[in-house]
């Protein structure tokens, strides 16, 4: 798939500046009915941006309307159709990319993501629109006043392409560091899209009009609007934003909406853990929400956030496998009722194997939150040498949980007990790991989904806390 969606690129490279030419017939009517094609998908990405008042969602709506106006101006003034050649023809080709790359890297602004009124943003797509049409039939009918700008390789036209190529090369990273966090195919689809774009400066305001490459580049632009557009409207309908042209999603965020970015597998294991035991499962979600943010404040690249998120979600699966009786049992657990305990990492592993396509570190994750730095733990009896920094962090933080929620043995504990705990086994725990939990754990930290759990737990059981099954 990746090679294909090269192919075009490769045409430009190679093909690009040999000579060709289209009808004016063919020029219009191709262009115009992309164009319009275009701006009827940009106005469905508004409409449902402003629906779910996502500003930056309409913000990007107005960069492809904005582009794609832009364009349909270019092809308005195509020779021969409404006029003679005039000025219109590359000043509307010349700025489409630029422009509309522009405005899509506004859309990181923070204000934009849930504005208190869209309206604004709705109000400035419409009058970029229609001035852009309005300014194009101004000189389309005024053919002498507009200058023949830019011309390829002129000093306008390397200015606009190092100014578009700097909007595009800011989103690009955007969109690779969004794929990172969700390995999504649609991620890196927006990121080739603007790829595309700027292929399709390259051709306008370098190679110039009447080659191949140019005519490629006008086909490049419709489609990269489609590439960025489409995934943006499939992340409206599913988690109600889109993030890959932002490159703002956190690892708790996965967290909060694993269907949406870490895929249905996932969720599925999830679903099943749910409908077993409860209070396992929302054990797992907070353990995982916390990994996130102790990966975030360590500083820890893009994919190994991503494989706590996962790994949190995931590391008490194995629990499928041990009988309710004994993750309920109120009382001390015999040896043979321990050993079963214990064996859930191993069993976890053994599951994720089993349903393949886990990254090695998730599984580790699954395997050996249970060890400890000096080697106390199970069920391998690791030592520091052999565990990982995201190791460490997950099992902090799973000890953490479980000391701070209720047990059907005993209350849960206060935080300020839970580490002093953990601050006198430092023999057992990562110190840095658990200063690092200690930075994140602030009731404004935790999203609301986090307090929900409590509330959803407690509303099943007709009481105000619920025990959760013992985390061992």
């Amino acid at each position: 798939m990746l090679l294909a969606s090269l192919v075009p690129i490769a045409v430009v490279a190679v093909l690009g500046r040999r000579h060709a030419m289209m009808s004016p017939e063919v020029h219009f009517g191709l262009v115009v009915a992309a164009a319009a094609l275009a701006c009827a998908g940009a106005l469905a990405l508004s409409i449902a941006g402003a629906r779910g008042r996502d500003g930056r969602a309409v913000l990007m709506g107005t960069a492809f309307s904005t582009m794609t106006a832009l364009f349909l101006v270019h092809g308005l003034a195509t020779p021969g159709i409404f006029a003679d050649f005039n000025g219109m023809l590359p000043l509307a080709g010349g700025l489409s990319v630029p422009v509309g790359a522009g405005l899509l890297a506004l859309t990181a602004l923070p204000a934009l993501r849930r504005p208190l009124d869209v309206r604004p943003l709705v109000a400035l797509q419409i009058t970029l629109f229609v001035g852009v049409l309005v300014f194009g039939v101004y000189g389309l009918l005024n053919p002498t006043v507009m200058p023949s700008v830019p011309q390829a390789k002129s000093h306008p036209a390397i200015g606009l392409l190092l100014a578009g190529g700097f909007f595009l090369v800011v989103l690009v990273g955007r969109a690779v560091r969004t794929y990172l966090l969700t390995r999504r195919a649609a991620d890196l689809t927006v990121a080739l899209g603007c790829v595309w774009l700027g292929v399709t400066l390259i051709a306008n305001l370098v190679i110039g009009p009447m080659t191949i490459g140019y005519y490629v580049g006008h086909v490049l632009e419709i489609a990269a609007v489609a590439l960025v557009g489409v995934p943006a409207a499939g992340d409206l309908r599913r988690a109600g934003a889109s993030r890959p042209l932002v490159g703002d999603l956190t690892a708790t965020e996965l967290v909060a909406s694993e269907e949406a970015y870490l895929g249905p597998r996932v969720r599925a294991l999830m679903v099943q853990l749910e409908r077993r035991d409860v209070s396992t499962e929302e054990h797992t979600r907070r353990v995982a929400f916390l990994a996130a943010r102790v990966g975030e404040e360590l500083k820890l690249s893009a994919t190994s956030r991503r494989h706590l998120a996962v790994g949190g979600l995931l590391h008490d699966i194995g629990k499928l496998s041990v009988p309710l009786e004994i993750l309920n049992k109120p009382g001390k657990l015999t040896d043979d009722e321990f050993a079963a305990i214990k064996r859930h990492p191993d069993d976890g592993r053994r599951l994720l194997d089993e349903l393949g396509g886990f990254p090695e570190t998730v599984k580790a994750l699954v395997s050996d939150h249970h060890e400890r730095l000096d080697g106390s733990g199970y069920p391998r009896g690791l030592t520091a040498m052999d565990m990982s920094l995201e190791t460490r962090i997950l099992a902090v933080c799973d000890v953490y949980d479980a000391l701070v929620s209720d047990r059907v043995y005993r209350a849960a504990w206060s935080p300020e007990r839970a580490f002093a705990l953990l601050e006198d086994e430092v023999d057992a725990y990562d110190q840095r790991v658990v200063a690092a939990l200690q930075r994140v754990i602030t009731p404004e930290a935790a999203p609301s989904w986090v307090a929900d759990l409590a509330d959803r737990a407690a509303e099943a059981a007709g009481t105000k806390r619920v025990p959760a099954p013992r985390a061992i």
